[in-house]
């Protein structure tokens, strides 16, 4: 299949929003691929941090994420040969994330990376930017999103049932400030893609959200 014929659908939304698990969810129900573009800036993160790279050094973290040495492996994640699939989910890794996720140098060094994913027969791609500018001929795209008390709320029962120690008032407070930097930063903001379906989960299930989005990539299908 000529790679500009692999289907792709592109969920961007923000942090907690949920779009991980309905992207997985869909990929698997479909049998394609499933690319976490959040797992890499946190990789990138948690990299960075383990060097101490000084992260106001921009061609320094940079350079961190054109080295990354990374792998999927159904929902585990692999930094080398370590799987650090809980590491990259700790709050100062996902902080750190949010941080270098603005640096333009960095967003382009992983750009190829994200690409690399749009594999035969179908990508799944969950993120900020993948309807905007990763992949902006997506056969789908979706903006995925919820209130701060529910994400607050997702993000507490994750954070516990990993293990992580966990408050909500400073989960919203966090979750707030990863809003505005997302969406106000210079390089691919957080924002809905053109011709992009919103999809409001606060109230939803992630089965019901599935749902959705595979009636909707159906009708896509048949356009």
């Amino acid at each position: 299949m000529p790679h500009s014929h692999i289907p792709v659908i592109a969920i961007d939304g923000p942090t907690a929003s949920g779009k991980g698990t309905v992207a997985q969810k869909v990929a698997q129900h479909l049998g394609f691929h499933y690319l976490d573009s959040g797992a890499l800036y946190r990789l990138t993160a948690l990299s960075a941090l383990r060097r101490n790279t000084p992260l106001d050094d921009e061609h320094a973290v940079a350079k961190v994420a054109e080295h990354l040495h990374c792998h999927f492996s159904g929902a585990h994640i692999f930094l080398a040969n370590e799987d650090v699939t809980d590491a990259i989910r700790a709050e100062e890794v996902g902080n750190t994330a949010s941080k270098i996720a603005a640096i333009p140098t960095v967003r382009q060094a992983l750009y190829g990376l994200q690409l690399g994913f749009r594999q035969a027969p179908g990508l799944v791609a969950d993120g900020r930017d993948m309807g905007t500018v990763i992949f902006p001929h997506a056969v789908l795209k979706v903006f995925l999103t919820a209130s701060v008390e529910a994400r607050a709320q997702r993000r507490y029962k994750q954070l516990i049932d990993k293990g992580f120690s966990a408050n909500m008032q400073d989960l919203s407070k966090d979750l707030t400030e990863r809003d505005a930097r997302d969406t106000n930063r210079s390089s691919a903001p957080l924002k809905a893609a053109e011709g992009a379906f919103l999809l409001e989960t606060s109230e939803m299930t992630a089965d019901q959200a599935v749902e959705q989005v595979l009636h909707w990539y159906a009708a896509a299908k048949l356009v």
